[in-house]
């Protein structure tokens, strides 16, 4: 037996192990992108298929029934009317109303008509029970506070893709601190802390923050936004507004929300 006849198992095994790393990078860079810029302070793209994927939490048990408005709250959909809501262009709302939750149906973003600054926000969402895509495709939908950034809603359980569009994630640049999911079709709530950016002038001073509690459990904590959201793009700041409206994103899922509410929080005091 030749020397070259020992090598070759070793080098079978190289090529194959090559072979095997290279088909999982790729199958990982399929859940996102690797042609979008680099987030700043970090190695990752935007939309990064190669990020950590959070990890798996059950949450809680739930009974499923919508959570009790606070006594100061302003309730912003009680599952009846879509007053306090409009579409673009300042029209009625054109979601559908069912079973006390209104529905995306391809008609466009709904938003409020109030708007609101430092808040406490408390959402009620579920995606469809029949899942017929994946990744993105998947009860994709968002809260958009102050009308631009974005708390991304995604039929998350058991469905891979890139982190930073995981549901809990500010869209496009954090992924969420865990994938607390429950089953599709099942009702799941958001509760959002959301410190609004200050300006002096068109000047930033400091980004605006949120801390977000998906079916109870942290997946934002204290987290700095760093402008508004964007897709394959970095984000960035624009109009220096200290309020905004809440708005829900129709992406071509029929997403449900119901049990809306915010509380208005008095800016902490300047040191």
């Amino acid at each position: 037996m030749t020397v070259a006849t020992l090598r070759r198992p070793a080098l079978f095994v190289l090529v194959a192990a090559s072979a095997f790393v290279s088909f999982a990078w790729a199958q990982n860079d399929t859940l996102g992108h690797q042609d979008t810029p680099i987030l700043p302070g970090t190695e990752w793209h935007v939309h990064d298929g190669l990020r950590p994927q959070p990890p798996v939490i059950a949450p809680a048990a739930w009974d499923g029934k919508p959570v009790p408005a606070p006594s100061d709250a302003t309730v912003l959909f009680d599952g009846k009317s879509l007053d306090n809501w409009r579409m673009k262009g300042d029209k009625p709302g054109a979601w559908k109303i069912e079973d006390g939750a209104m529905v995306a149906n391809r008609t466009g973003d709904i938003q409020t008509k109030q708007e609101f600054g430092d808040c406490q926000l408390h959402v009620e969402w579920a995606s469809p029970a029949k899942v017929e895509s994946a990744s993105q495709g998947r009860g994709n939908s968002g809260v958009f506070l102050h009308g631009r950034y974005e708390i991304q809603v995604l039929d998350s359980y058991e469905n891979p893709t890139y982190p930073d569009g995981q549901a809990g994630a500010v869209y496009g640049q954090h992924p969420p601190l865990a994938n607390a999911s429950r089953k599709p079709g099942e009702w799941q709530t958001y509760d959002i802390f959301f410190t609004a950016p200050r300006f002096e002038g068109d000047t930033l001073k400091e980004p605006a923050y949120v801390t977000v509690l998906h079916n109870g459990v942290l997946v934002q904590n204290h987290t700095p936004i760093a402008g508004g959201t964007a897709h394959m793009a970095l984000a960035k700041y624009g109009d220096a507004k200290a309020t905004g409206p809440f708005r829900l994103q129709d992406h071509g899922n029929p997403t449900r929300f119901r049990n809306i509410w915010v509380r208005p929080l008095a800016s902490a005091p300047t040191p």
